[in-house]
């Protein structure tokens, strides 16, 4: 039952979370110029590459460096070990749902800087689709392979700076 559970929240937090997304950024694209379209694509590619390293990151990370932290009192530690205890659920979150949305997204967005390209400049529709779509996986797969190695490297440190952000916001 608790399976079935979490498959709905997933579910609805994507929906949700897709709505919000693609709304805000078809509102900011839909009167905007070529440059501001390729700036949103670059800032949803960015989120995506972020949120994939956060949730590498909280895979990776080690309990028992928290548990020393929260032996100190050190704000964010206690946290970061719900993170890790929930550290499945952490990463498709921030994988699966926000990754996924923002290659969506950026795609979808893709489409309508290759058409403004293509009216603007006189370039082949066809063409200029299929350069935009090349651009955008290899700056998503590519700075998402990047970073998942910093992740990886650095996850005690992401996870603890993710900690105490959540930390911050949950005070207020």
């Amino acid at each position: 039952m608790k399976k079935n559970t979490w498959i709905c929240q997933i579910f609805l937090w994507t929906f949700i979370l897709s709505i919000t997304f693609s709304y805000i950024t078809n509102i900011i694209s839909t009167n905007s110029t070529t440059i501001v379209t390729a700036i949103i694509i670059l800032i949803v590619i960015a989120v995506g590459i972020l949120f994939d390293m956060l949730g590498a990151s909280c895979l990776t990370s080690k309990e028992s460096t928290f548990h020393a932290m929260g032996a100190k009192k050190i704000k964010g530690a206690k946290q970061a070990i719900k993170l890790i205890r929930n550290n499945v659920k952490v990463s498709s979150v921030c994988n699966d749902i926000v990754g996924d949305i923002c290659g969506i997204i950026s795609g979808g967005l893709g489409a309508v800087l290759a058409i403004d390209l293509a009216n603007n400049f006189e370039i082949n529709l066809a063409f200029i689709t299929m350069i935009t779509s090349a651009v955008i996986s290899a700056l998503t797969v590519g700075g998402k392979a990047m970073f998942k190695k910093v992740a990886i490297k650095n996850s005690d440190k992401i996870l603890f700076r993710i900690s105490k952000i959540i930390c911050f916001f949950k005070r207020k």
